[in-house]
């Protein structure tokens, strides 16, 4: 089945070819018919399923090829990173009409996201606090949705979002159109589907008898040792037909020491977490996405909204709470029917953890395997080349001012101590060594009419600068009598 068959304007299904989309998923298959058509769907799918075009498409080709100027559909996601990939994705589907997108989200400037509002932007896809706080400004005007999207709605139930969803709810039309979508359908998601959807329809894109865990990913848990986690990491990064790479650590703190240490061993490496300003996020967001960085570092709460399809491994730096988090982790990769890698870390410390995902996942992995970075399973497991190191390549090298040649710099060398050739080393009497003549190597400072011109010490010796340039003042030592004693040299 095409797009074109599923009745999808042609202008978008040439937007989404030129992208390389071209066949639907199944969520998609499903649900493009009955969004066409206004019945309200209830849309039950695992994450990286394509569920984004599933409620993308018709709620574009609803609004018409050129809708009227004002806020006409809007689509409520939990966090800012899937705003932005809902944004991307709507944007690039709707490349070939005049239908204007905006992404509408906390933690970056207002007056962008303001303007876009004021220039008759049709669809806002955003997050509830900033929704509710331009709409409580009076700058957002939701009077006239037709068209409202629940994105990942057991998401934002997780993260305390059902109030402000409720309060969304009641400020537009109840004749609108509405979708809402969620890997799982907890009883408060229910009730809200119940108490704001009209006769919705329950769309499920898994197989019934499928368990939790996909069947494409490839699951390995390890015992490891905290002192060789990175090294372990840094081998299982040159694994063969290893791609996009997401690693998630507990804490803020771990993930900056991680991407820092992965980027001195030579990979390319980004972080997103909390410490991070939205900015910074999307700059790496971005450079991931694109490819100019394959390791993406992250926490929990940082990577929702992680929707990148090409994505080939997933390494727990440390073991998930539970279950749940565990399937959203690992759910980064095996995305769109692909295959992928998952790799989990337990500490001694934390294997209660591991028997509860075990036992509730069913894994039938009581105990995990003691791995450490020269175990032979871990290069078989993963298809590490034999003879791989934790490092791609050496401390980068560095210039000399004069030009010489590069060498490795000293941590913590000052830039004029790297100066080269001209440095002088002294005796502890402050003395030339090597019998070098201090002149010789940097004559002394003197005024136009020939006299010795002063150092700038503090001692009031002037042009007695005691670096070796000329002998040091002779100073008077007194006894414990207060009598002066014998001149010192």
């Amino acid at each position: 089945m095409t797009f074109s068959e599923l009745n999808i304007d042609h202008d978008m299904v040439e937007a989404l070819a030129s992208k390389g989309i071209t066949e639907p998923f199944p969520i998609q298959s499903q649900t493009i018919p009955l969004g066409l058509s206004g019945q309200d769907i209830i849309g039950q799918a695992k994450t990286g399923t394509g569920k984004t075009l599933g409620f993308g498409l018709p709620l574009l080709q609803r609004l018409g090829p050129d809708p009227e100027p004002g806020v006409q559909a809007l689509v409520v996601v939990p966090t800012r990173e899937l705003a932005i990939q809902v944004f991307e994705d709507l944007e690039q589907a709707a490349s070939n009409r005049p239908t204007s997108i905006a992404a509408i989200y906390g933690g970056k400037a207002y007056e962008g996201q303001i303007a876009q509002l004021k220039a008759g932007a049709q669809v806002v896809v955003g997050t509830p606090g900033r929704l509710l706080d331009l709409a409580g400004q009076r700058l957002l005007n939701l009077g006239n949705v037709r068209e409202m999207v629940l994105d990942e709605a057991d998401k934002m139930l997780d993260l305390g979002f059902l109030a402000d969803i409720e309060k969304l709810f009641a400020q537009t039309p109840a004749t609108r159109h509405t979708m809402l979508f969620s890997a799982t359908m907890p009883g408060p998601i229910v009730a809200l589907a119940r108490r704001f959807m009209t006769r919705p329809i329950h769309i499920r894109a898994t197989d019934p008898d499928e368990g939790q865990v996909q069947a494409n990913i490839k699951h390995l848990i390890y015992r490891a040792h905290s002192l060789d986690k990175d090294e372990v990491i840094a081998r299982m990064l040159q694994a063969e037909g290893r791609g996009k790479t997401v690693i998630f650590t507990r804490t803020k703190r771990a993930a900056a020491k991680l991407v820092e240490e992965l980027t001195d061993r030579g990979f390319s490496a980004a972080a997103v977490h909390g410490d991070l300003n939205q900015e910074q996020r999307e700059r790496a967001m971005a450079a991931f996405r694109a490819g100019k960085k394959d390791v993406l570092i992250a926490t929990d709460v940082a990577a929702r909204g992680i929707d990148v399809d090409d994505v080939t491994h997933v390494i727990n730096h440390t073991i998930p709470d539970d279950e749940k988090t565990y399937l959203h982790r690992v759910g980064r990769t095996g995305r769109a029917g692909k295959t992928g890698v998952a790799v989990t870390f337990v500490d001694w410390e934390d294997l209660h953890k591991w028997a509860l995902i075990n036992r509730a996942l069913e894994f039938g992995q009581p105990e995990p395997v003691e791995t450490y970075s020269s175990s032979p399973h871990l290069y078989s497991d993963l298809g590490i080349p034999a003879g791989a190191k934790g490092r791609l390549k050496p401390t980068p090298a560095v210039k000399t001012p004069e030009g010489d040649a590069p060498r490795s710099a000293p941590h913590g060398e000052s830039d004029s101590a790297r100066s080269g050739g001209n440095r002088r080393r002294r005796t502890r009497s402050g003395r030339p060594a090597d019998g070098a003549s201090a002149s010789a190597s940097a004559p002394a400072p003197s005024h136009a009419d020939g006299s010795p011109a002063a150092t700038g010490t503090h001692d009031g010796g002037g042009a007695q600068h005691r670096d070796g340039n000329s002998a040091p003042r002779r100073r008077r030592r007194r006894s414990r009598g207060g009598s002066p004693a014998t001149p010192a040299s």
